[in-house]
């Protein structure tokens, strides 16, 4: 199968937040907000970087907010994939 630019970096971004949201709160509270970085290849060997944050999602101490960005470099984060997802306190995913 072959994925378009987009969809790629999409697919990429999906992954990398499935990833991500294996975390507990539990974990995550200990060291939210916090965010890394890493360069890395799609599965169509586009190279990209990856970008994972965790932060509150409205106060400290609440929900965490996890955001996933894939994109072609620093010139290129507008046109890039962004998803996130809920990790709540009561251990909910939304």
């Amino acid at each position: 199968m072959t994925l378009a630019p987009a969809d790629d970096l999409t697919e990429m971004a999906r992954d990398e937040l499935a990833r991500a949201m294996t975390l507990t709160w539990r974990e995550l509270a200990r060291v939210t907000p916090w965010g890394d970085a890493f360069d890395g290849f799609t599965a169509a060997g586009r190279g990209v970087t990856v970008e994972r944050s965790y932060i509150w999602a409205e106060s400290a101490g609440g929900d965490i907010l996890v955001e996933v960005a894939v994109y072609g470099g620093p010139s290129r984060y507008d046109d890039g994939a962004k998803v996130s997802a809920r990790i709540g306190k009561d251990g909910g995913r939304r």
